[in-house]
C-alpha cells in the first residue's frame, strides 16, 4: 500500500493578534487515522485545522509541528501537497472576490493546488479531472459556472477539487453544514470510498450527524486547549446529540397544501406574490408560485438542497426579479419606488452576506450600516447611527466586541453581529438564510432565544434544514420541492 502522511504537533500555541487561540496543543495523526474535531465556537477548531494544514504557524517560543512519510521526514512544501482542506471559508472565498470558475475548472485547479486555474489542462489531467466528475456525480454540471450551483453543489465540487489531488489527509471543516439527506449519503459515499484508498480525515462538527460515518477518534477542545482525546465512543455522539437538542421538543409538520390557500385571518399584507417565476442565470427555479407574508406571520422555509430556498429570499428581498407576467407588490413602499426603499425596511442575513464582510471596519459600523442598506459605512457614522448600533450591540451581547474586525470574531459572533446590523433598519420583515448553521448547541440556543424575543416586533421568514433550528413561535411552514412552493397549514415550532 502508497505510504501516507503522518502529522504530529508538539506543545504548539498560536496566537491572533493579543489573542492566543491555540496553547500547547500535542496531537498525533497516524497515516489512516479518522478524526472528530469537537468544540464550541471560538474553540480554536479551524485554527487547528490551519495549523495541521501548514497554513499558519506555531507561534514562537516552542511548538513543533513534524510530518513524516514512512521513515522519511517531509519538509512543509511537500507535506501541504498530501493535505487538502474543504469548509465554508473555501467556499466563502469564491464569493468574496468573485471568482466563478466553470466546475471542470474549479476541480483542475486542485491538481495545481490553487485557488484559479493558471495552466492549460493536459489530456492525462483532463482525463483525471472527468473521472472526479463522474465519481462526485458533477458530470452534467462540469460547463456550469461555480456560482449558479446550489449551497449542496457548491460543496460537493469543492471536495471533488480535493479528491482530484488524491491527498493522504481530507480536513473537513463543519462539512455537513446546510446540506440536506441526499447529499449527505452522496458525501457519505465518497468519504467510504476514500477510507477504502487508506485516505485519513480530520472532521469538525457541532451535530452527531455530522461527523462522518466511520470515524474513530475525537480530540475535544475548549478555549484553545485540549479538553480530551481518545477512541470516538457512541457515547460520545450521543452526548453531542443531547446538547443539539437541548431540552426543545421536536417540531412537527402537517400534510403539504398549496400554497394558494394562505390564512386569511393575519394582519395586514406585507408582501404578495402573485403568478411568480423565477430563473436564475437563465435556469428555472420556482414557478407559478402564489403567496402572501401578513403583518404577525413567521415562516419557515424548507426544501432540498438545490430547491430554491436561498433564491426565495433573495426574491424577498429584492436581489432578484420575477420573471415577465409574475408580480411582487409591496406594501411598505409605493408601486414604481426605488427597490433600495423597499430593502431600507427589510432585515436580511445570508452565508453570502457573512463572506462578503472581511472588509476593515468595527463590528460598530458594521451594525450601523444595516440603517443603510450597505455594507460598511461610505462616511462617518451620524450620532442617530450610533445610537442604534449600540443598542443592537447590547441586545446581542456583542457591546465589548464593538472596536474589533469582523474577521477578529468568532463565527457565532459574526452571524449575531449580521442579524444585529439587520435590526439597525427596524425591519418589519426580517429574512434569515439559514441563520444558525455552523454554531454550536449554546450559541444555537442564545440565537434562537433572542430571536424569540424580536418576533413580536416583526415577520420572520427563515430558511432552515434542521427543526430544531427553528425559535418557538413559527406560525407557517413552506416546502419547496420541485420548482412549487407548498404549505401546511399547522405546525408545532419547537
Amino acid at each position: 500500500m502508497t505510504a501516507r502522511l503522518e502529522i504530529s504537533l508538539h506543545a504548539s500555541s498560536v496566537r491572533r493578534g493579543r489573542k492566543w487561540v491555540l496553547r500547547d496543543v500535542s496531537w498525533r495523526l497516524a497515516p489512516g487515522g479518522r478524526w472528530a474535531l469537537l468544540g464550541e465556537n471560538g474553540a480554536g477548531k479551524t485554527q487547528l485545522l490551519k495549523l495541521l494544514s501548514g497554513d499558519v504557524w506555531p507561534t514562537p517560543p516552542g511548538g513543533v509541528r513534524n510530518y513524516r512519510l514512512g521513515e522519511k521526514e517531509l519538509e512543509l512544501i511537500d507535506a501541504k501537497r498530501r493535505i487538502a482542506y474543504v469548509g465554508a471559508e473555501l467556499q466563502d472565498k469564491y464569493a468574496r472576490y468573485g471568482w466563478n470558475p466553470r466546475v471542470r475548472d474549479l476541480i483542475a485547479t486542485g491538481l495545481h493546488r490553487t485557488d484559479l486555474l493558471l495552466l492549460p489542462v493536459t489530456p492525462p489531467q483532463a482525463k483525471r479531472v472527468a473521472a472526479t466528475l463522474r465519481a462526485c456525480g458533477l458530470k452534467r454540471h462540469a460547463e456550469r459556472e461555480f456560482s449558479s450551483l446550489s449551497y449542496g453543489q457548491k460543496r460537493l465540487a469543492l471536495l471533488a477539487r480535493a479528491l482530484v489531488q488524491d491527498p493522504d489527509w481530507l480536513l473537513l471543516d463543519e462539512f455537513y453544514n446546510g446540506l440536506d439527506g441526499e447529499y449527505r449519503r452522496r458525501i457519505d459515499s465518497l468519504l467510504r470510498a476514500a477510507r477504502r484508498r487508506g485516505q485519513a480525515w480530520v472532521a469538525t462538527a457541532h451535530r452527531a450527524a455530522d461527523v462522518p460515518a466511520g470515524t474513530r477518534c475525537m480530540l475535544e477542545l475548549e478555549l484553545g486547549r485540549v479538553r480530551s482525546v481518545g477512541l470516538l465512543r457512541p457515547r460520545d455522539l450521543e452526548g453531542l446529540a443531547a446538547r443539539t437538542r437541548g431540552r426543545r421538543k421536536p417540531a412537527r409538520a402537517g400534510k403539504g397544501a398549496d400554497v394558494t390557500a394562505v390564512n386569511r385571518m393575519g394582519g395586514r399584507v406585507l408582501l404578495q406574490l402573485s403568478n411568480v417565476a423565477l430563473f436564475v442565470d437563465y435556469r428555472p427555479v420556482l414557478r407559478d408560485v402564489e403567496w402572501q407574508l401578513r403583518k404577525g406571520e413567521h415562516w419557515a422555509v424548507y426544501g432540498a438542497n438545490g430547491s430554491g430556498k436561498s433564491s426565495f429570499l433573495k426574491l424577498l428581498y429584492g436581489d432578484l426579479s420575477p420573471a415577465f407576467g409574475g408580480r411582487i407588490e409591496r406594501s411598505t413602499v409605493a408601486r414604481g419606488a426605488p427597490i433600495a426603499d423597499w430593502k431600507r425596511r427589510v432585515g436580511y442575513v445570508s452565508p453570502e452576506l457573512q463572506s462578503d464582510y472581511s472588509i476593515d471596519v468595527s463590528v460598530r459600523d458594521l451594525v450601523a450600516s444595516g440603517r443603510h442598506a450597505s455594507i460598511g459605512l461610505a462616511e462617518e457614522p451620524s450620532a442617530q447611527d450610533r445610537r442604534t448600533a449600540a443598542r443592537w450591540l447590547k441586545f446581542f451581547g456583542l457591546w465589548a466586541a464593538a472596536e474589533r474586525r469582523p474577521r477578529e470574531l468568532s463565527y457565532g459572533e459574526l452571524r449575531r453581529a449580521l442579524i444585529a446590523r439587520a435590526m439597525a433598519a427596524s425591519p418589519s420583515i426580517l429574512l434569515l438564510d439559514e441563520p444558525l448553521t455552523g454554531l454550536d448547541p449554546k450559541q444555537r440556543a442564545l440565537m434562537k432565544g433572542l430571536l424569540e424575543r424580536l418576533m413580536p416586533k416583526l415577520s420572520l421568514v427563515m430558511a432552515v434544514h434542521h427543526a430544531e433550528d427553528l425559535p418557538r413561535g413559527m406560525t407557517h411552514f413552506l416546502r419547496l420541492h420541485n420548482r412549487r412552493a407548498l404549505r401546511v397549514d399547522s405546525y408545532s415550532a419547537t
